[in-house]
């Protein structure tokens, strides 16, 4: 994804931007792994001492940060969890040109927390070549400083040193044999860093969405192509191959592009990847059973698959993007809605991490490889695929919670009118049970648009109908 701000891991073009995902401790093992970014651009996320016991509790044990942020790297400690911290794109131009430079960087972000905190990983900018800042040039000399100072203070056997590039890299990526860089950058960059990762020991880092490829080419894509669902394949008119996910398809694009160049075993993982369970109108394939079906399939294919055609022997390691939806990013509504899981720590829709969560996962009848939420709980209607409500938090002010239902029943045009004495959802008669109603009837009344569930921390979006007795919340379907 671009990244144009200090820690920015998707396309969002302004505010500071806090980013982590999983990362492999040993790529090149028998079966492939899966990670899951974390980022932060919003204003009503859990702390990271709680989001790290959310990693415990989904079987995750590997994150990846794009900074070194002090308060997460503080939480990691003794937690068993693996991370990979980052050197933020603004940083490159002073890393490449002066080594005290990197030396003190390391001493306070690295060296600080190692070995406490198991930091596996340096990754260097993300990203940079589409960076409009024009900091390519610096991208390699800084690789090299960072991994000059990791020798200084012998922690280079420990922890490596890449940086993730995008897909956009690519001059030719279809058919997958025809992969190749793009030139301008072959003798500048692309050949001394993959010089410097190969003589490093270390791996190339690709952000894969298929998504784009998708969303601009509908007409010519499969759906099913794209979702990892069941499709008859595509064959590569160059080698014969016969591809089942376009996901293998771009990825073994990058692997010929570097086979092109002589770089013929050099490793790859795909740090980005993942599908918006909500988009714009001109957003094609945006929604939730999409990127259920998508992050669902990926998992499984990942967890009980081979290498992709043209490199059976390595093992397809990806990361989702992305932990949470995050309210405070820009763009298309897309870019705010690529959580697994909202804000309160509740699924957007279920999707399994580890080999025995993929098997429960499996075994559910509305799955069926194309999973797009839990079951519904007993007391809790069944929600349609795509449907989510806004309630009250329980933990929210009470004066704040008493100001959203004000605003929501006056100028916010929300239907109040169930709640009012004697009608179908004045019972119960609490503060928090009127909010919730209005405060979901306001937000079905705005679309369910990006930050129209917030109310200053006061309310969060869920995906199971919440239900008082007889009372049913509305919801943007018309049901």
């Amino acid at each position: 994804m671009l990244c144009f701000s200090p820690d920015q891991s998707m396309a969002s073009y302004g505010g500071t931007v806090f980013c982590y995902l999983l990362i492999f401790s040993s790529i090149g093992d028998a079966a492939g792994l899966i990670g899951v970014n974390y980022g932060r651009v919003a204003n009503n996320l859990p702390t990271p001492d709680k989001v790290v016991e959310l990693f415990k509790t989904q079987g995750i044990d590997k994150i990846k940060l794009f900074d070194a942020s002090p308060d997460v790297l503080t939480a990691l400690a003794n937690s068993n969890i693996s991370v990979v911290v980052a050197v933020p794109n603004e940083l490159l131009s002073s890393a490449a040109a002066d080594q005290s430079f990197t030396d003190n960087w390391v001493q306070t972000n690295i060296s600080k927390y190692f070995p406490a905190t198991n930091i596996e990983a340096i990754a260097v900018g993300n990203e940079v070549f589409v960076d409009p800042n024009n900091r390519t040039i610096y991208l390699v000399p800084a690789m090299k400083n960072i991994h000059n100072s990791l020798v200084k203070y012998n922690m280079d056997s420990s922890i490596k040193v890449s940086s993730p590039i995008a897909l956009s890299a690519l001059q030719s990526s279809y058919p997958s044999s025809s992969g190749s860089f793009k030139s301008e950058l072959v003798e500048p960059v692309i050949k001394p860093m993959l010089d410097f990762l190969s003589q490093s020991g270390s791996y190339l880092m690709v952000n894969i969405y298929p998504f784009f490829a998708y969303k601009d080419n509908s007409k010519s894509i499969s759906l099913d192509y794209a979702l990892f669902k069941n499709n008859s394949g595509v064959v590569d008119s160059g080698n014969g191959l016969k591809y089942y996910s376009l996901l293998e398809a771009q990825a073994d694009a990058v692997f010929a592009a570097m086979k092109a160049l002589n770089y013929n075993d050099l490793k790859m993982v795909v740090t980005e990847t993942g599908w918006p369970s909500m988009g714009d109108a001109e957003e094609i394939g945006a929604g939730t059973a999409n990127a259920a079906s998508y992050n669902g399939n990926l998992v499984r294919r990942v967890l009980t698959g081979s290498g992709t055609p043209l490199r059976p022997q390595d093992p397809l390691n990806v990361y989702l993007f992305a932990l949470f939806n995050e309210n405070q990013k820009t763009g298309p509504t897309s870019e705010r809605n690529y959580g697994l899981f909202y804000p309160n720590e509740q699924k957007v829709y279920d999707v399994p991490f580890t080999l025995s969560q993929l098997q429960s996962w499996e075994s559910t009848p509305a799955v069926s490889g194309n999973q797009s939420q839990a079951p519904a709980t007993e007391g809790v209607s069944k929600t349609k695929v795509g449907q989510t409500w806004c309630v009250a938090n329980e933990k929210a002010d009470q004066k704040k919670l008493q100001e959203a239902l004000d605003f929501a029943c006056g100028k916010g045009g929300a239907d109040c009118s169930p709640i009012q004495p004697g009608a179908a959802c004045y019972d119960p008669n609490t503060l928090e049970a009127h909010a919730s109603y209005a405060l979901n009837s306001y937000y079905q009344k705005n679309s369910r648009g990006a930050g129209t569930c917030d109310f200053g921390g006061a309310a969060s979006v869920v995906t199971q109908a919440p239900r008082y007795g007889t009372c049913e919340f509305p919801t943007g379907y018309g049901n």
